[in-house]
């Protein structure tokens, strides 16, 4: 089953910081790509970078910024592949933004019809 484990911290990281956890992601990626979990995996551009897209009636309204006005953000994600709940519980465990924050962990719903990768 697939999950998307959405990684949650504030965004007021020093660049060694940073970088570090990047590193230890990309080798938590490649390990779980060898054991064939890994489906993607990305860090996102920091919330200043980030347009809210909203239509109502119709009309279009863009505006600067995520919707949620907190002070953790959504950092990245990965997307996985696992038996069940508790193997993406140990993986989002493993996830170095787990230290610093909140790893949510959500099941993707398999919709007929979409492209696959």
């Amino acid at each position: 089953m697939k999950y998307i484990l959405l990684i949650h911290h504030e965004e007021a990281l020093d660049e060694d910081e940073r970088q570090h956890l990047l590193e230890e992601s990309v080798q938590l990626a490649n390990q779980l790509h060898a054991n064939r979990q890994y489906l993607d995996a990305a860090p996102l551009q920091p919330t200043s970078a980030t347009i809210s897209v909203v239509v109502r009636d119709g009309k279009r309204l863009v505006t600067d910024g995520p919707f949620a006005e907190t002070r953790e953000q959504i950092g990245g994600y990965f997307l996985i592949d696992a038996k069940d709940l508790d193997e993406a519980i140990d993986i989002a465990a493993r996830i170095p933004g787990a230290r610093i924050g909140t790893v949510e962990v959500r099941p993707v719903r398999e919709v007929e019809g979409l492209p696959r990768v």
